[in-house]
Protein backbone atom coordinates (compact mmCIF):
# COMPACT_ATOMS: atom_id res chain seq x y z
CA UNK A 1 0.00 0.00 0.00
CA UNK A 2 1.24 3.30 -0.45
CA UNK A 3 2.64 4.79 2.17
CA UNK A 4 0.26 7.89 2.29
CA UNK A 5 -3.00 6.02 2.45
CA UNK A 6 -2.00 3.90 5.74
CA UNK A 7 -3.98 5.83 7.97
CA UNK A 8 -6.72 6.70 5.79
CA UNK A 9 -10.40 6.69 7.02
CA UNK A 10 -13.82 6.33 4.42
CA UNK A 11 -14.77 9.74 5.89
CA UNK A 12 -11.74 11.71 4.52
CA UNK A 13 -12.88 10.34 1.06
CA UNK A 14 -16.74 11.66 0.89
CA UNK A 15 -17.46 13.98 -1.45
CA UNK A 16 -21.30 13.96 -1.18
CA UNK A 17 -23.68 12.33 0.08
CA UNK A 18 -27.55 11.65 0.45
CA UNK A 19 -30.11 8.70 2.13
CA UNK A 20 -29.02 6.34 -0.35
CA UNK A 21 -25.61 7.03 -2.20
CA UNK A 22 -22.31 8.47 -1.53
CA UNK A 23 -19.56 9.66 -3.88
CA UNK A 24 -15.96 9.19 -2.58
CA UNK A 25 -13.21 10.51 -4.38
CA UNK A 26 -10.83 7.00 -4.29
CA UNK A 27 -6.70 7.90 -3.88
CA UNK A 28 -4.45 6.40 -6.65
CA UNK A 29 -2.79 2.99 -5.47
CA UNK A 30 -6.01 1.85 -3.26
CA UNK A 31 -7.90 -1.13 -4.82
CA UNK A 32 -11.54 -0.61 -4.91
CA UNK A 33 -12.38 -3.86 -3.83
CA UNK A 34 -10.40 -7.29 -2.22
CA UNK A 35 -6.87 -6.66 -3.27
CA UNK A 36 -4.82 -10.19 -2.62
CA UNK A 37 -1.63 -8.02 -1.67
CA UNK A 38 -3.58 -5.18 0.48
CA UNK A 39 -6.39 -5.89 3.02
CA UNK A 40 -6.98 -2.26 2.84
CA UNK A 41 -9.72 -1.46 -0.48
CA UNK A 42 -12.33 0.92 -0.73
CA UNK A 43 -14.73 -1.28 0.00
CA UNK A 44 -13.26 -2.60 3.68
CA UNK A 45 -13.19 1.01 4.32
CA UNK A 46 -16.63 1.73 3.64
CA UNK A 47 -17.42 -1.65 5.63
CA UNK A 48 -16.29 0.04 8.25
CA UNK A 49 -18.85 2.73 8.43
CA UNK A 50 -21.60 0.43 7.62
CA UNK A 51 -22.09 -3.38 6.99
CA UNK A 52 -24.58 -1.97 4.71
CA UNK A 53 -22.85 0.08 2.69
CA UNK A 54 -22.21 -1.61 -1.25
CA UNK A 55 -19.74 -0.24 -3.94
CA UNK A 56 -21.36 0.27 -6.81
CA UNK A 57 -18.97 0.31 -9.48
CA UNK A 58 -15.19 0.15 -9.52
CA UNK A 59 -11.86 1.71 -10.67
CA UNK A 60 -8.37 0.25 -11.86
CA UNK A 61 -5.81 0.57 -8.45
CA UNK A 62 -3.83 3.50 -10.25
CA UNK A 63 -6.66 5.41 -11.66
CA UNK A 64 -7.88 8.35 -9.11
CA UNK A 65 -11.27 9.17 -8.51
CA UNK A 66 -14.99 9.37 -8.49
CA UNK A 67 -17.11 5.93 -6.99
CA UNK A 68 -20.28 5.62 -6.43
CA UNK A 69 -21.74 3.77 -3.26
CA UNK A 70 -24.76 2.62 -2.19
CA UNK A 71 -26.24 2.48 1.51
CA UNK A 72 -28.91 -0.24 1.12
CA UNK A 73 -30.18 -2.87 -1.17
CA UNK A 74 -32.68 -1.04 -3.07
CA UNK A 75 -30.39 1.85 -4.26
CA UNK A 76 -27.84 -0.71 -5.37
CA UNK A 77 -30.19 -2.23 -7.63
CA UNK A 78 -31.38 1.08 -9.11
CA UNK A 79 -27.63 2.11 -9.79
CA UNK A 80 -27.15 -1.81 -11.12
CA UNK A 81 -29.74 -1.30 -13.54
CA UNK A 82 -28.64 2.03 -14.51
CA UNK A 83 -25.29 0.77 -15.40
CA UNK A 84 -26.88 -2.18 -17.29
CA UNK A 85 -28.55 0.46 -19.53
CA UNK A 86 -25.56 2.79 -20.20
CA UNK A 87 -27.62 5.35 -18.17
CA UNK A 88 -24.70 6.28 -15.68
CA UNK A 89 -22.84 8.93 -17.73
CA UNK A 90 -19.02 8.90 -16.36
CA UNK A 91 -16.37 11.41 -17.69
CA UNK A 92 -12.62 10.59 -17.37
CA UNK A 93 -9.29 13.07 -17.21
CA UNK A 94 -6.57 11.69 -19.33
CA UNK A 95 -2.69 13.03 -19.74
CA UNK A 96 -1.97 11.66 -23.02
CA UNK A 97 1.58 10.97 -25.71
CA UNK A 98 1.23 13.56 -28.29
CA UNK A 99 -0.76 16.35 -29.30
CA UNK A 100 -4.47 15.29 -30.56
CA UNK A 101 -7.43 17.19 -31.82
CA UNK A 102 -10.20 15.04 -30.51
CA UNK A 103 -13.75 16.77 -31.15
CA UNK A 104 -16.65 15.14 -29.84
CA UNK A 105 -14.82 12.08 -31.20
CA UNK A 106 -16.12 8.53 -31.21
CA UNK A 107 -14.10 5.66 -30.83
CA UNK A 108 -16.11 2.46 -31.19
CA UNK A 109 -13.42 -0.33 -32.03
CA UNK A 110 -14.39 -3.56 -31.03
CA UNK A 111 -12.19 -4.64 -27.92
CA UNK A 112 -11.77 -8.17 -26.85
CA UNK A 113 -10.87 -8.63 -23.29
CA UNK A 114 -8.51 -10.99 -21.60
CA UNK A 115 -8.35 -11.66 -18.02
CA UNK A 116 -5.55 -8.86 -17.75
CA UNK A 117 -6.02 -6.71 -20.85
CA UNK A 118 -8.07 -5.36 -23.72
CA UNK A 119 -7.02 -5.19 -27.07
CA UNK A 120 -8.87 -4.04 -30.31
CA UNK A 121 -10.51 -7.27 -32.29
CA UNK A 122 -12.79 -6.59 -34.89
CA UNK A 123 -13.33 -10.34 -35.39
CA UNK A 124 -14.07 -11.41 -31.99
CA UNK A 125 -14.01 -8.22 -30.08
CA UNK A 126 -17.00 -6.64 -28.44
CA UNK A 127 -19.09 -3.67 -29.39
CA UNK A 128 -16.94 -0.74 -27.35
CA UNK A 129 -18.02 2.62 -27.89
CA UNK A 130 -15.79 6.34 -26.23
CA UNK A 131 -16.15 9.64 -26.67
CA UNK A 132 -12.88 11.73 -26.25
CA UNK A 133 -12.58 15.50 -26.44
CA UNK A 134 -9.22 17.50 -26.50
CA UNK A 135 -9.72 19.87 -23.27
CA UNK A 136 -5.99 21.31 -23.09
CA UNK A 137 -2.47 20.76 -25.35
CA UNK A 138 0.55 21.45 -24.28
CA UNK A 139 3.89 21.15 -25.54
CA UNK A 140 4.35 17.49 -25.99
CA UNK A 141 1.05 16.36 -24.05
CA UNK A 142 -2.80 16.61 -24.88
CA UNK A 143 -5.47 16.20 -21.41
CA UNK A 144 -8.16 14.59 -22.78
CA UNK A 145 -11.70 13.65 -21.70
CA UNK A 146 -13.25 10.75 -21.94
CA UNK A 147 -16.72 9.13 -21.88
CA UNK A 148 -16.83 5.35 -21.92
CA UNK A 149 -20.71 4.33 -23.55
CA UNK A 150 -19.72 0.43 -23.09
CA UNK A 151 -18.48 -0.52 -20.05
CA UNK A 152 -15.20 -2.73 -20.96
CA UNK A 153 -12.54 -3.14 -18.90
CA UNK A 154 -9.57 -0.91 -19.75
CA UNK A 155 -11.55 1.09 -22.16
CA UNK A 156 -10.29 4.33 -22.91
CA UNK A 157 -6.57 2.80 -21.99
CA UNK A 158 -7.48 0.78 -25.22
CA UNK A 159 -9.36 3.39 -27.21
CA UNK A 160 -6.57 6.20 -26.89
CA UNK A 161 -3.74 3.85 -27.34
CA UNK A 162 -5.19 2.32 -30.33
CA UNK A 163 -5.47 6.05 -31.85
CA UNK A 164 -2.24 6.80 -30.68
CA UNK A 165 -3.10 8.81 -27.79
CA UNK A 166 -1.55 6.41 -25.26
CA UNK A 167 -1.80 7.70 -21.43
CA UNK A 168 0.95 8.73 -19.51
CA UNK A 169 2.73 6.06 -17.67
CA UNK A 170 0.41 2.79 -19.33
CA UNK A 171 3.15 0.96 -20.46
CA UNK A 172 0.63 -1.67 -20.49
CA UNK A 173 -0.77 0.36 -23.67
CA UNK A 174 2.48 1.98 -24.89
CA UNK A 175 2.41 4.92 -22.56
CA UNK A 176 5.59 5.74 -21.30
CA UNK A 177 6.67 7.63 -18.43
CA UNK A 178 7.09 11.41 -18.91
CA UNK A 179 10.26 13.65 -17.61
CA UNK A 180 10.80 16.87 -17.30
CA UNK A 181 13.81 17.16 -18.56
CA UNK A 182 11.49 16.35 -22.05
CA UNK A 183 10.47 19.82 -21.46
CA UNK A 184 12.86 21.95 -19.25
CA UNK A 185 15.56 23.55 -21.34
CA UNK A 186 18.90 22.93 -19.24
CA UNK A 187 17.03 20.79 -17.08
CA UNK A 188 20.05 19.50 -14.26
CA UNK A 189 19.54 16.36 -11.90
CA UNK A 190 22.42 14.88 -10.46
CA UNK A 191 24.16 12.84 -12.88
CA UNK A 192 24.09 9.78 -10.74
CA UNK A 193 20.40 10.05 -9.76
CA UNK A 194 17.85 8.52 -11.46
CA UNK A 195 15.13 10.96 -12.61
CA UNK A 196 12.03 10.71 -11.34
CA UNK A 197 8.92 10.72 -13.55
CA UNK A 198 6.53 13.28 -13.36
CA UNK A 199 3.36 11.24 -12.32
CA UNK A 200 4.78 7.23 -11.40
CA UNK A 201 0.85 5.93 -12.06
CA UNK A 202 -1.51 5.67 -15.02
CA UNK A 203 -2.32 9.69 -15.58
CA UNK A 204 -6.19 8.62 -15.32
CA UNK A 205 -8.76 9.87 -13.36
CA UNK A 206 -12.29 9.52 -12.63
CA UNK A 207 -13.95 13.15 -12.56
CA UNK A 208 -17.36 13.18 -13.09
CA UNK A 209 -20.53 11.02 -12.39
CA UNK A 210 -24.06 11.50 -12.95
CA UNK A 211 -26.79 8.95 -12.33
CA UNK A 212 -30.89 8.74 -10.95
CA UNK A 213 -31.71 8.31 -7.44
CA UNK A 214 -34.53 6.17 -6.47
CA UNK A 215 -36.79 8.97 -6.85
CA UNK A 216 -35.70 9.89 -10.50
CA UNK A 217 -33.44 13.10 -9.46
CA UNK A 218 -30.41 13.41 -10.74
CA UNK A 219 -27.41 12.76 -8.55
CA UNK A 220 -24.13 14.54 -9.85
CA UNK A 221 -20.45 14.35 -8.07
CA UNK A 222 -16.99 15.84 -9.30
CA UNK A 223 -14.05 14.70 -8.01
CA UNK A 224 -10.75 16.83 -7.47
CA UNK A 225 -7.07 15.67 -9.09
CA UNK A 226 -5.27 14.35 -6.75
CA UNK A 227 -1.86 15.92 -5.54
CA UNK A 228 0.24 13.78 -8.45
CA UNK A 229 -1.88 14.74 -11.22
CA UNK A 230 -2.10 18.48 -10.58
CA UNK A 231 1.35 18.44 -10.25
CA UNK A 232 1.70 16.77 -13.47
CA UNK A 233 -0.45 19.50 -15.27
CA UNK A 234 1.13 22.71 -13.58
CA UNK A 235 3.98 21.14 -14.72
CA UNK A 236 3.30 20.50 -18.37
CA UNK A 237 1.35 24.09 -17.93
CA UNK A 238 4.63 25.86 -16.75
CA UNK A 239 6.92 24.46 -19.17
CA UNK A 240 4.70 24.73 -21.59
Amino acid sequence: MHKNLKNISFGDLVISENNNYILVNKPPFIASLDDRADSKNLLSLAKEVSEEYQICHRLDKETSGVVVFAKNADAYRNFAMQLENREVKKIYHAVTHGLHKFEDFEADEPLLTTSTKSRVDFRAGKPSFTLIGSLEHFKKHTLVKCFPVTGRMHQIRAHLAHHEAPIVSDPAYGGEDAFLSELKRNYNYKKWEEENPMINRVALHSSQVAFKDLDGKVIEGEAEYPKDFSVLIKLLRKFN
